[in-house]
C-alpha cells in the first residue's frame, strides 16, 4: 500500500531542514485534513514519509504547505519540498 518513500523538507534561509515528525503526523490525521486522497500517507520519521501510488506529489506538497502554514509550523518565507527517495 505505501509503495513510495519520500523526503519532506523545508527551505529556510538557504538551509534544507527535514520536517519534524510532529508536523507530518498532524497532516496525516484525516480528521484534520479531511482529504481522502491523502489517506495513504504514513509518517515514519523526521523528513520521511511513505505514501501510496495514488497520492499525487504536487497536490501533497501544496496541501502540506497550506496545512503547515495554517498551523504556524512553516515560517512565512519558507518553501516546502517533497521529493521521492532514490
Amino acid at each position: 500500500m505505501f509503495a513510495r518513500k519520500i523526503h519532506v523538507e523545508y527551505e529556510d534561509n538557504g538551509l534544507q531542514i527535514p520536517c519534524p515528525l510532529k508536523w507530518l503526523d498532524s497532516f496525516s490525521m484525516r480528521n484534520f485534513t479531511n482529504a481522502s486522497i491523502f489517506d495513504d500517507t504514513l509518517p515514519v520519521s523526521d523528513g520521511h514519509m511513505e505514501i501510496g501510488s495514488g497520492v499525487p506529489l504536487d497536490q501533497l506538497r501544496e496541501a502540506m504547505e497550506d496545512w503547515f502554514r495554517r498551523k504556524g509550523y512553516l515560517p512565512k518565507d519558507a518553501k516546502l519540498r517533497v521529493s521521492a527517495e532514490n
